[in-house]
């Protein structure tokens, strides 16, 4: 028993401490179809509905839109709706 203390006291002890980040917090999975309206932008494309950070076990299948042509978008699934913005 001693041996696994001393390996859970070394490991605590080498393992580098991470803070969470901006980058993290946008990584996190937003929930599919929750809004039927999503300003996007030029780093959104291209365009899918449900977009990346979201689930798609509780969703309908990925498509993809064609937002660049008009600057806006409908889902033929859920009826949301994409408008491109610039930033």
């Amino acid at each position: 028993m001693a041996g696994a203390e001393t390996m859970t006291a070394t490991m605590s002890a080498t393992m580098p401490k991470t803070t969470p980040s901006r980058d993290a917090a946008a990584a996190r999975p937003a929930p599919a179809n929750a809004e039927n309206y999503y300003r996007v932008t030029r780093d959104d494309l291209p365009l899918c509905c449900p977009m990346p950070r979201m689930p798609l076990w509780n969703s309908h299948p990925r498509v993809y839109l064609p937002v660049e042509e008009t600057g806006e978008a409908k889902c033929p699934y859920c009826g949301a709706e994409f408008e491109l913005v610039d930033e």
